[in-house]
């Protein structure tokens, strides 16, 4: 029951992502972070099999931080998702990886933008996107209150509705999400939504 989307809005991109980490019908954990820093201004939400999507993201981020070692400057946001989505469709045919990215940077000449790229290897950049079954509510509540060049408080309190929407409506919904952010300042985490915390483990 995953859920991951995200917007562009006014000078920024935003991502959020449930954070439970499930198995068939155990909920193993509910702090997963699902969206990794992929450098200092790219961000990079997974769902998928939990495997899959640990090892690929770590094998992507590590490939972006070579590359900008080897050259000295760092990959634009459409030369990482156009490398994520290669390496996706290079492993299509082999073994194919289970895993559904939605990958937001900020380049100082284009400014923040949103990349969709699914399992089987399809790129487009768009405003909004969302993966999972929490999609069919967030797509439909940002189809109603989305509008380009949003501010950052209008995008929270979107995020906010599709959270809501999503606790409501799906029948095992994921109690806690986190949200992140990307702008001219880096990419960094804005906010956890949480309902249940992790029990804390007792001391000796």
């Amino acid at each position: 029951m995953e859920c991951v989307f995200g917007l562009v809005g006014d000078g920024f991109a935003l991502v959020a992502a449930d954070s439970s980490a499930v198995n068939s019908i155990l909920v193993h954990k509910s702090n997963e972070d699902k969206i990794m820093i992929l450098d200092s201004h790219k961000l990079l939400g997974a769902s998928g099999e939990a495997g899959d999507r640990v090892q690929f993201t770590e094998y992507i981020q590590k490939n972006v931080h070579l590359y900008e070692f080897r050259n000295g400057i760092p990959l634009s946001t459409a030369a990482a998702a156009n490398f994520t989505r290669g390496e996706l469709a290079q492993a299509l045919r082999k073994s194919p990886y289970s895993v559904n990215i939605l990958l937001a940077g900020y380049d100082k000449d284009i400014g923040p933008s949103l990349y969709y790229i699914d399992y089987i290897a399809t790129l487009h950049k768009v405003d909004k996107g969302a993966f999972g079954y929490g999609s069919f509510f967030s797509l439909s509540m940002m189809d109603r209150h989305y509008h380009s060049g949003m501010s950052l408080k209008e995008a929270v309190d979107l995020v906010d509705k599709c959270i809501v929407e999503i606790r409501t409506r799906l029948v095992v919904s994921p109690p806690n999400f986190v949200i992140k952010i990307v702008d001219k300042d880096g990419a960094k985490e804005y906010a956890w939504r949480e309902t249940i915390k992790d029990a804390e483990e007792p001391t000796a």
